[in-house]
């Protein structure tokens, strides 16, 4: 069984497995129209997400170097048209079934939102080879990067959840506007 890696407390359980509820969401995003979509990013909002780390380095072909210590690095994916995106996966399931060599890596959408911005990603691919994939478009990105958190705030309306600024770890709060 694969371990998971896991720097934040509140993940030391996590077995990796798929919340059913989630990837339900996720299989009706592109069901038809905005509101469908932007459920499933706020439903994403709320969930553990599974960020793919792998070793990076080139080691000319000669092996490994027992005096080198390997780099750890979030999985990126280029577009045809050069722009990039960073992955992350709803179940180890849907991870090792991409690559099962990655190293899973439990975190947040704002985690994985923020880590896509300082690599200079356009998007966020949720579950790259299904079972329902989702793409996170930049303008969402660059928001949820900055913590705050989609939610649907009556049926079909959605608004924006901001951190208290007066206290940076704080829980977010409803937005005024």
């Amino acid at each position: 069984m694969k371990s998971l890696f896991s720097p934040n407390a509140s993940f030391a359980h996590d077995r990796g497995e798929p919340d059913p509820a989630l990837r339900a969401t996720l299989a009706q995003a592109y069901s038809g129209g905005h509101e469908p979509y932007l459920r499933a990013v706020a439903e994403l909002c709320t969930s553990r997400l599974l960020l793919p780390i792998v070793a990076t380095g080139d080691d000319g072909g000669s092996g490994p170097d027992p005096d080198r210590q390997a780099e750890m690095a979030a999985v990126m994916v280029q577009a045809a048209d050069g722009s990039r995106g960073i992955v992350a996966f709803t179940g180890l399931d849907a991870l090792t079934d991409w690559n099962p060599d990655a190293r899973p890596v439990p975190c947040t959408l704002d985690d994985v939102a923020a880590t896509a911005e300082e690599t200079g990603s356009r998007v966020v691919l949720i579950d790259l080879q299904g079972p329902h994939s989702l793409v996170i478009e930049h303008a969402l990105v660059t928001e949820l990067a900055q913590g705050h958190r989609l939610v649907e705030v009556s049926a079909g309306e959605f608004g924006w959840m901001v951190p208290n600024a007066a206290d940076p770890d704080a829980e977010p709060g409803p937005s005024a506007g």
